[in-house]
């Protein structure tokens, strides 16, 4: 089979990509191991472990997609490639020049890369940032929804998605986006099991009712999204939001999570919440605006003012011309999550 490049690994959704390239995802019998190699660019400072783990398959290649130097040694002998682009940056550390740097630059650089060395298809992870928020309660984001970004990351990865674009129009490479929402389960960094600790605490926030719906993704349905975008031959030019099958409201996603920590694994909880008013999201999103049009970057400020919005889309067209079909839902999601912590040593 074809070399198989991923960026984005070690990180969450790349590392558990690179699992799926080498040994299939377990819910889809159709996506099953593999034998081809899979090329990784891996950041100089990165524990690259767990990837090197999977054997000879992987080969590991240093560099960063902010420098295009770096990138030569990625796309040797690449002719024919299929490109998974999944690094970016959500927060940043360095303030909101980082964002731009990472998530227009460095995927101008990798389109680049890619079109001089011959690759066949580039499936370019996107955000639901760069469409925005939800004009009412009740609406979905579709494929036809037009761009408006949320803040300075919704606005780099809106620049991402218009260079692939452009790069497919010019007939020198195949090109698919996908756009994950919010995503969770086994690999999740730190801040997502900070969610889970505040919500056996009683102190997950829930601003306003409650009833703001989230589309969420597990990350073996986005990985399923993936691979299909690379075999499906009319996915070529598209772009697909990749997704579980419903969005959840706010409440129900903390109490699912409350309620798997306590039945499935014992962890008493507190039941509560920090309810906040709903216009709390709205002064949070305010300093968001004022911080980020001054370069400046705070992750809970900006995190606080999503809190009150609907953000949620349909995944009707993958499911259609991908065949498409997200095999986990929420709380079954959850209970990976958290076996997947216990796994590790990780205590709640």
């Amino acid at each position: 089979m074809t070399l198989a490049i991923v960026t984005g690994a070690p990180g969450w959704l790349g590392t558990r990509l690179v699992q799926a390239l080498v040994k299939g995802l377990p819910d889809v019998p159709s996506l099953g191991p593999s034998d081809r190699r899979v090329r990784c660019l891996v950041l100089p400072d990165a524990d690259a472990s767990e990837l090197e783990a999977l054997g000879a398959q992987v080969e590991i290649v240093r560099g960063d997609i902010t420098d295009a130097a770096s990138l030569e040694p990625l796309f040797r002998d690449a002719k024919g490639a299929t490109v998974f682009h999944a690094a970016g940056l959500v927060h940043p550390s360095k303030g909101v020049a980082q964002l731009h740097a990472v998530n227009a630059e460095g995927t101008s650089n990798m389109i680049e890369a890619a079109k001089k060395a011959g690759v066949r298809r580039f499936v370019h992870v996107s955000s639901n940032s760069p469409i925005g928020t939800n004009p009412s309660a009740d609406h979905v984001f579709d494929e036809a929804s037009p761009y408006n970004p949320y803040m300075g990351y919704g606005k780099t990865k809106m620049l991402g998605e218009e260079t692939v674009k452009r790069a497919h129009a010019s007939g020198a490479i195949e090109t698919v986006i996908i756009r994950p929402p919010w995503f969770y389960g086994p690999g999740q960094p730190p801040r997502q099991t900070l969610f889970f600790e505040m919500i056996r605490d009683g102190k997950a926030p829930l601003v306003g009712d409650g009833t703001n719906r989230r589309s969420m993704a597990y990350v073996d349905n986005i990985c399923q999204g993936l691979l299909l975008c690379e075999k499906v031959d009319r996915a070529a030019g598209e772009i697909y939001w990749i997704a579980d099958r419903r969005p959840y409201p706010m409440s129900e996603i903390l109490d699912t999570i409350e309620r798997v920590m306590e039945k499935d694994f014992g962890i008493a909880c507190k039941h509560g919440r920090m309810k906040l008013p709903g216009f709390a999201s709205e002064v949070a999103w305010l300093v968001d605006l004022t911080m980020q049009g001054a370069g400046l970057y705070h992750q809970k400020i900006h995190v606080l003012s999503e809190m009150n919005k609907t953000i949620a889309c349909t995944v009707e067209k993958a499911e259609k011309e991908l065949g498409y079909d997200p095999k986990v839902d929420l709380e079954e999601g959850m209970r990976r999550s958290i076996q997947w912590m216990r796994d590790r040593g990780i205590q709640l």
